[in-house]
């Protein structure tokens, strides 16, 4: 009898130990009558300020819509043009001018001396703003109005295709945009709505869309972020003088020669950019100017042809000549000593840069006191002087090294566009 009575407070004792083990390992097993967890004062949930962060478990990207990109750009293709311009043909004594006027830092090509008389082109990309045959690009690709350029639109869309002639409406070269009007076509043409570069938030997806190295690449779309905003960047402008581009936009999708000029979209298929720069020095660091800033000039460039600004700049210096950094072929080519300095690739009839005696193919190594190595020490000298300066040039040419004297000029009111 005692036996079964031990027995059983044994079997006891065992049931209640595996109670009490379920207990601790499945807490929210037992609940209450309302069929809520059952919670003790010790084990309430803890509350946070709305000040402290939270974590936020991760949205998965076009999880409902893994062809959201693919849509964006089938939308925009067709309203996103390829521009080809060809320039007055150049005389022999210019053979070491650049096929663009910029510098390094923007996305333009260099090209190789030549002998004989040429006609530069160049080319760029742009996208239509209205259906009467508007079209939106950078100032860098087509330059401005009366300089006897002949400007190429190619339309590819569904219903309008083709080759069609444009001229410059407006242009500015300060913010590096300008305004096409497409010629001889019969519209309605294609067009892409424009966002709101303001609201774009740093992470955002972008897409890129445009014709990187010329036509046989037409049509490129990347992808990637907007890295950044409100960046600023600083380059010497064809005419020799400093140029600075305000609240850009960073971005990190691919562009490459020929991208300037396309348009920058969100993921909505909204235009909240133009493609316009990219640092040659670094991989993936890419610039467009915010949509809003050609939205504030539009107008202004559509009935004036310049942006109406009421007051007035003060005058930069100027050198007048185009230039370029130098790189392992024009090293090589012109058997240079070391690849210190700028190369000096035309110059501006007229200009100081001619007055001093500066030549085409002259490598500029010094600017008064400041030594020159690359293009960025020219910008930064530049800048610290005025028109009316008089400056020292340190010049290799040819084997032997020159001092100039040279007087800066101001910028003419001609080329401030």
């Amino acid at each position: 009898m005692q036996r079964k009575r031990l027995s059983s407070v044994v079997i006891v004792a065992f049931l209640l130990l595996v109670g009490l083990l379920i207990a601790s390992q499945y807490p929210n097993l037992f609940v209450s009558a309302e069929g809520e967890p059952q919670q003790s004062a010790e084990t309430a949930p803890t509350t946070y300020p709305e000040s402290e962060p939270r974590t936020v478990s991760a949205i998965p990207v076009f999880l409902d819509n893994p062809y959201q990109i693919a849509d964006i750009a089938e939308a925009a293709n067709p309203a996103t043009v390829y521009i080809q311009v060809k320039w007055p043909m150049q005389d022999p004594t210019s053979r070491y001018r650049m096929s663009l006027p910029f510098g390094s830092f923007f996305d333009f090509f260099w090209g190789m001396p030549f002998s004989q008389p040429t006609q530069p082109i160049t080319q760029g990309s742009g996208f239509i703003i209205d259906e009467s045959g508007i079209v939106l690009t950078n100032q860098h690709v087509v330059g401005s109005a009366g300089q006897e350029q002949e400007i190429t639109v190619t339309v590819t869309s569904p219903n309008i295709s083709g080759d069609f002639k444009a001229r410059i409406l407006g242009s500015d070269a300060a913010l590096d945009l300008a305004v096409l009007k497409i010629e001889g076509g019969a519209g309605p043409f294609p067009t892409i709505p424009l966002g709101d570069s303001d609201s774009a938030r740093q992470g955002e997806w972008v897409i890129a869309i445009g014709n990187p190295y010329g036509r046989q690449l037409d049509h490129t779309v990347t992808f990637g972020i907007l890295s950044a905003k409100g960046r600023e960047i600083e380059i010497l402008d064809p005419t020799g003088s400093t140029q600075v581009y305000k609240n850009l936009m960073q971005i990190d999708a691919a562009i490459n020669s020929g991208n300037s000029g396309g348009p920058l979209l969100n993921i909505k298929g909204e235009v909240i950019g133009i493609n316009t720069a990219v640092h040659t020095q670094a991989q993936g660091i890419g610039f467009a100017i915010p949509i809003n800033v050609a939205k504030e000039v539009l107008q202004d460039l559509i009935e004036f042809g310049s942006v109406q600004r009421p007051s007035v700049q003060q005058p930069k210096p100027w050198i007048g000549f185009w230039y370029t950094d130098i790189n392992e072929d024009i090293y090589r080519y012109f058997r240079l000593p070391d690849r210190k300095g700028i190369l000096v690739t035309d110059i501006v009839q007229g200009s100081p840069a001619e007055k001093a005696g500066i030549k085409a193919g002259d490598v500029i190594r010094r600017f008064d006191q400041h030594d020159i190595l690359e293009e960025k020490d020219l910008l930064n000298a530049l800048s610290q002087y005025k028109p009316g300066d008089q400056v020292m040039i340190t010049v290799w040419r040819s084997g032997r090294t020159l001092l100039l004297p040279l007087t800066l000029g101001a910028v003419p009111e001609e080329l401030q566009q």
